[in-house]
């Protein structure tokens, strides 16, 4: 049995980047492969960063929780979420509070999510070469769906770590990317066209195989609004409101607290799915929230943003992928209408199909070539 280590952002407290790292970790495990986690170090933030480290960051995300015009009680039930992530759902990835760097390894897979997104503002990650394979200990390296993110060929240049980024890619055994983003800067830095491939979280069949996901849940008539706390503006919330109020709908809010919520729930990532697939909508703005609505078959609307962290590449690319790029808001007065109808998955269903066959075939011929 191959000895295979993903370094991804497991640790990350976030719904997505758990799920797919088990979602990757489960598709390994089924192509015959002894999985384990690999960490990294985070670095030094290339961009001046406003975030603090340590406990300071932590009092910081406390208070900042308290200023949204949520319930107290669900503001902190979204506190007690976070404090105890990490105790309740890393036993289902193999880990716990010691760290993995650099084990010995037949195979190391860098991904999925956006490890390869160094010019952000995230003290949790920073510019980490680890995360590019650096200082490893695996016979074989390489990509599977990783992303930059909002790095672009142009910061790399202005941050002057475009000769070192390209010296990286240059090690790795092979590259798969998920976006055409990041294809293009690995085009651009060592001239080799990468592997295309979709999320982790699309890719392993949670739906079909995930004995974990509750059939139901307790909860009905609510309106699911999923993404990291205080991304929806006020306006924003205030029209999702006034719909939520219309059609008679409770709005549940998951993996952060808005502006706009009737009640946040607490609950393990294969609940999470659960909720989203009882949900009577979906409003999301984040790429794993789209990922979920769509693996659910849900009527769903995508927020995309240019300003602020920004999520207009991936989300884009990523619903245009997947033949969904209708459900792409900019403006919170198209919600009405995207929500009125029931959405058509013939198309995409088939995409995800042969993007599944795509997915085992690349990471068994890795495998393979040990």
């Amino acid at each position: 049995m191959k000895k295979v280590g993903i370094l991804s952002m497991q640790r990350i407290f976030n719904y997505g980047s758990f799920l797919q790292a088990y979602g990757l970790m489960q598709i390994c495990k089924e192509l015959g492969g002894k999985v384990e986690f690999v960490d990294y170090h985070p670095g030094k933030c290339l961009i001046e960063s406003n975030q603090k480290n340590g406990i300071l960051r932590k009092i910081s995300k406390v208070t900042e929780t308290f200023k949204y015009n949520a319930p107290l009680k669900e503001k902190i039930k979204f506190i007690k979420y976070k404090k105890n992530f990490a105790a309740n759902y890393y036993p289902y990835l193999g880990i716990n509070e010691h760290m993995n760097y650099a084990p010995e390894l037949d195979l190391m897979i860098i991904g999925s999510d956006e490890v390869f997104n160094c010019v952000q503002d995230n003290t949790n990650v920073g510019f980490s070469p680890e995360l590019f394979g650096k200082n490893n200990k695996a016979k074989r390296v390489i990509t599977y769906a990783v992303s930059f993110g909002n790095t672009t060929i142009e910061k790399l240049e202005k941050y002057n770590v475009r000769n070192e980024i390209s010296e990286y890619l240059s090690a790795l055994d092979d590259i798969s990317v998920r976006d055409t983003n990041s294809g293009k800067i690995v085009r651009e830095l060592i001239s080799a066209e990468p592997e295309y491939n979709l999320d982790p979280v699309l890719m392993y069949d949670y739906i079909g195989k995930c004995r974990k996901i509750p059939k139901s849940v307790n909860d009905r008539n609510y309106l699911l609004l999923y993404g990291y706390s205080g991304r929806f503006t006020d306006r924003e919330c205030r029209f999702i409101k006034a719909y939520a109020k219309k059609k008679g709908l409770k709005i549940y809010c998951i993996g952060g607290v808005q502006n706009a919520c009737d009640k946040f729930i607490d609950c393990d990532p294969f609940t999470v799915i659960a909720y989203f697939k009882n949900a009577d909508c979906v409003i999301t703005d984040t790429f794993h929230g789209t990922i979920m609505s769509v693996i659910t078959q849900q009527r769903f609307v995508s927020f995309v943003r240019k300003t602020g962290y920004g999520n207009s590449e991936k989300l884009t690319d990523l619903l245009e992928r997947l033949g969904q790029s209708r459900q792409i808001v900019n403006d919170v007065s198209e919600i009405r209408k995207k929500l009125s109808y029931d959405i058509d998955y013939s198309k995409t269903n088939d995409i995800i199909k042969k993007e599944r066959v795509k997915t085992y075939d690349y990471l068994k011929s890795q495998l393979n070539k040990l």
